[in-house]
């Protein structure tokens, strides 16, 4: 988990404490943001370091599969089971079992799940005996864990009974700051990976950077960075390395020419109005990129008697996202 972020180092905290315990862990956040990479940190710092870690996306397994992949079946439970069969559950004896997208499994399968991790014991499909298990549970998930159980896609009961550590991982968009320490870091995996000798990223390549809307996250943000490592003739990533797809075409138009003379206020209005612009509009993206706070930002705007008409810019040239000439 790579930043500086005041909301990743509030992740990292979290996993820390985590790690700590044997309690279950519910992760939440959208695609993209590491939260397998959460939930193997928590495992790789416990006590369970050394036994097994198993994962398991519930949304890619077929609903009539997903009893048999958890908790196993022995031959002849079912048309096909030609031989017994270890479920997720006794292939993590006494380690860690990671349930990605717990909110796509079905209700009546979460109360066999609940079930389980009350009783510590699991019954393969088609046999007699149940079997003692000792498995930590991490359960993930891309949507709202609140919503989930209002729309019915999560059992309140099982909520309560994972949720001992909730740990929310933040999109890229709000943790902009981090961009530096992430690129570096992929940087430096991917010269590895790829022997190239890349030394760091020029300007023009981190604003662009700074400027796309990141919604695939950290995981886009690795595949642009390996994808330009591979691209980049030279030691320093530049814009024109990136996928096209990741340079906004207002990019190239992000700077502006400042006169000497120019009084102090006129300067920081002029960088404000440029970079909201830049950030189409984007109040939290501009923040981030200006390095102050949203209600400093807002304050700034209030004190320049900015006016806003359905979220953009009224009476200022750079209006809509466009940028005047420098």
């Amino acid at each position: 988990m790579v930043g500086q972020s005041l909301a990743i180092r509030r992740a990292i905290r979290l996993i820390e404490e985590a790690a700590l315990t044997s309690a279950p862990v519910i992760i939440t956040g959208e695609s993209g943001t590491g939260k397998e990479r959460a939930a193997r940190a928590i495992h790789d710092r416990s006590p369970r370091q050394n036994r097994p870690y198993v994962a398991i996306n519930c949304a890619a397994v077929p609903e009539s599969l997903i009893e048999s992949e958890l908790f196993g079946h022995e031959r002849g439970a079912f048309t096909g089971a030609d031989r017994r069969r270890e479920g997720c559950f006794e292939r993590a004896d006494g380690g860690s079992l990671l349930l990605d997208e717990i909110t796509e499994m079905r209700p009546e399968m979460q109360a066999k799940l609940l079930r389980v991790l009350e009783e510590k014991r699991i019954l393969r499909l088609g046999a007699s005996k149940d079997l003692p298990i000792d498995v930590r549970v991490f359960a993930a998930s891309n949507r709202s864990v609140r919503q989930a159980i209002r729309e019915g896609r999560l059992r309140e009961d099982l909520y309560y009974r994972l949720n001992v550590y909730t740990i929310e991982l933040p999109p890229l968009r709000d943790r902009l700051e981090d961009l530096p320490l992430l690129v570096e870091h992929f940087i430096q995996e991917f010269n590895r990976e790829h022997k190239k000798r890349i030394q760091g990223i020029g300007q023009d390549c981190l604003d662009a950077l700074r400027a796309h809307a990141w919604p695939g996250n950290v995981r886009e943000l690795r595949n642009v960075v390996q994808r330009a490592v591979i691209r980049c003739p030279s030691s320093i990533l530049s814009a024109r390395d990136l996928p096209m797809e990741s340079v906004p075409s207002h990019a190239a138009e992000a700077h502006f020419i400042v006169r000497v003379g120019s009084a102090m206020w006129e300067v920081e209005r002029e960088l404000i109005f440029r970079t909201l612009a830049f950030a189409g509009g984007n109040k939290a993206r501009a923040s981030n990129l200006l390095g102050m706070s949203r209600r400093n930002l807002y304050n700034r705007l209030q004190r320049y008697e900015v006016h806003e008409t359905n979220g953009h810019l009224n009476g200022h040239p750079y209006r809509n996202g466009r940028n005047g000439s420098s």
